[in-house]
């Protein structure tokens, strides 16, 4: 998250909104400060919180396969839009996916 919107670089972020859900309902959103950006701390990170989906708007092809090595679901392409609505249209699932914000080839970064 960034200014209280998705983060389109999900490396950058400023924080990690994580969600409890019980019964396809939101219990608490819970901020939480990530821990310095190497290269795949942040699966590691995130798996140890628990967490088993992220929603992105942008992230590299790498961190998307640590994350499934973590067996963490990955959807990117996310709207940038507030963590609330979100997770609430993931959850009935209704979240509209687009192309993803980064793609860290030669020619392009995010």
């Amino acid at each position: 998250m960034e200014n209280g919107k998705v983060s389109a670089h999900f490396g950058h972020c400023a924080y990690f909104a994580i969600a409890n859900i019980k019964n396809n309902q939101i219990i608490d959103i819970t901020a939480h400060t990530p821990p310095k950006h190497e290269p795949g701390v942040y699966p590691r990170w995130i798996a140890s919180l628990g967490v088993t989906d992220v929603i992105a708007g942008g992230m590299g092809q790498k961190a998307i396969d640590l994350f499934h090595q973590q067996n963490i679901n990955v959807f990117v392409g996310a709207p940038l839009k507030e963590e609330r609505e979100i997770i609430e249209n993931f959850l009935a699932g209704e979240l509209s996916l687009s192309a993803n914000y980064c793609n860290h080839d030669e020619k392009s970064h995010c």
